[in-house]
């Protein structure tokens, strides 16, 4: 039922692209709602005082952010060091060439890309590499490449920072399957901001 909507509304934002708008503000608003309302339905039917629950989590919260410092610290200079010494200029550089050379016809992808491939190992830095977008004359936020790289920021997870500080906080040393379906989540979110972008606005 999840993939049928899912379709549906694929098929709606095809057939409307002028509407694309107003039905994507609608839905995000609707699943939203829907998501708070059944956390408290399901409280509710579990017989759990929802209030009184939400309030213990939040005060878990800050002992969480206490241990988590030190992991935060290490992963935060490792990105920085990264990106100090060049290497993730060159890497960019050289995914860019290949995405050239395979044949992509919009090359603002191209400009917007390496904000989605820096969302896995840091935040702040994708952050970074999308103002550097929006500072530059002759792309900026309004364009496609501006707008991919804001999607990107939204559709995609800081998977090896969470690996590192959340695990790493609670003393989980084998991480499993979770970096693969970490990672494989993040190619999902750029394929996706890409086909998404395309659709509300013209390359």
């Amino acid at each position: 039922s999840v993939l049928a909507f899912v379709i549906a509304v694929f098929a709606v934002l095809f057939r409307f692209p002028e509407h694309a708008d107003q039905i994507s503000n609608f839905l995000g608003n609707f699943i939203l709602l829907l998501i708070i309302a059944g956390f408290i339905l399901l409280g509710i039917r579990s017989k759990i005082n929802v209030y009184d629950a939400f309030i213990e989590g939040a005060k878990g919260g800050f002992d969480v952010a206490i241990r988590i410092v030190p992991f935060l610290v290490a992963i935060l200079v490792a990105v920085g060091l990264f990106r100090a010494s060049g290497a993730m200029d060159f890497l960019m550089n050289g995914l860019k060439e290949i995405l050239i050379l395979s044949g992509v016809k919009c090359l603002e992808i191209v400009d917007a890309l390496p904000t989605g491939l820096m969302k896995p190992f840091s935040g702040s830095g994708a952050r970074g590499m999308m103002l550097d977008i929006f500072q530059q004359d002759h792309l900026g936020p309004d364009s496609f490449a501006g707008r991919l790289a804001s999607v990107f920021q939204g559709s995609t997870e800081t998977t090896f920072y969470m690996l590192s500080v959340y695990f790493g906080s609670v003393q989980i040393k084998s991480i499993r399957y979770a970096a693969w379906a970490g990672l494989f989540a993040d190619i999902i979110g750029i394929i996706a901001a890409i086909l998404i972008t395309s659709i509300f606005f013209a390359c």
